[in-house]
C-alpha cells in the first residue's frame, strides 16, 4: 500500500497532484475501485495519479468549464445567537474595551504624574459599573428570550402560553382565508347587494 502526499505542481499553476509511493508506478486500490483516477507518469519518471471529483479536477480547471469553489460551506458548531441577545453582547463588548482603554490610560496619567489622571480615574470607575451593568443584561436577555421563544420545560414558562395564542391566531386567519374563497368561488351569491 502506498502513501499519498499532496504537492502543488509549479508547472500546472496551482494543480494540485497526488503521487503515490508505489513501486510499480500503478495507481492504489482505491483509485481502480472508485474509477475516478487517471494515473500518468510524471517528469522525475514516478507515476502521478490526478484525481477527479464529480465536478471536475480537484486542482483547477479541467478543461470542461468546471470549477473548484474557493471554500466549502460547513455547518456551523454552534447555533446563531438571537438577535436580542446579540445586541446586548455587542455593546457589552464595546463597554468593555472602552472601560480597558480608560484605564490604561489613568494608569498611564498617573505614572506620568498628569492633572489628567484624576478624571481618568473617575471616568473608569463609572465605566467599569457600565461594564458590570452590560454583562449582566447580556446574561438577563439571554434568560428572558429563553423564557419567552426557548424550548423550556418547565410549568412556570411563557413560551408555552405565547405558542398558543399564535397557534389560534394562525388558524383563525386560515378559517378568514378559506371563507374569503369560498365567497369568491361562489361569484357572491348569497351576498346583499348595495343599492
Amino acid at each position: 500500500m502506498g502513501t499519498a502526499e499532496r504537492r502543488e505542481a509549479p508547472e500546472e499553476g496551482a494543480a494540485a497532484q497526488v503521487r503515490t509511493r508505489s513501486g510499480a508506478g500503478a495507481p492504489g486500490p482505491g483509485a481502480a475501485a472508485s474509477g475516478r483516477g487517471a494515473a500518468r507518469e510524471g517528469r522525475d519518471g514516478a507515476a502521478v495519479r490526478e484525481t477527479r471529483g464529480s465536478t471536475g479536477e480537484y486542482g483547477g480547471f479541467s478543461g470542461k468549464g468546471s470549477y473548484r469553489p474557493l471554500w466549502v460551506e460547513e455547518p456551523a458548531r454552534r447555533r446563531r445567537l438571537p438577535d436580542p441577545v446579540r445586541t446586548a453582547a455587542v455593546r457589552a463588548v464595546l463597554i468593555i474595551a472602552v472601560t480597558l482603554i480608560q484605564a490604561m490610560v489613568a494608569f498611564l496619567c498617573t505614572l506620568a504624574g498628569s492633572w489628567l489622571a484624576f478624571p481618568m480615574v473617575i471616568s473608569s470607575v463609572v465605566s467599569t459599573i457600565l461594564a458590570t451593568w452590560g454583562a449582566l443584561d447580556v446574561w438577563v436577555t439571554r434568560q428572558v428570550w429563553n423564557q419567552r421563544n426557548g424550548v423550556v420545560s418547565a410549568p412556570s414558562s411563557t413560551a408555552r402560553a405565547l405558542r398558543r395564542e399564535r397557534r389560534r391566531a394562525r388558524r383563525q386567519q386560515r378559517a378568514a382565508q378559506r371563507t374569503q374563497a369560498r365567497i369568491r368561488r361562489r361569484g357572491g351569491a348569497g351576498q346583499l347587494s348595495h343599492p
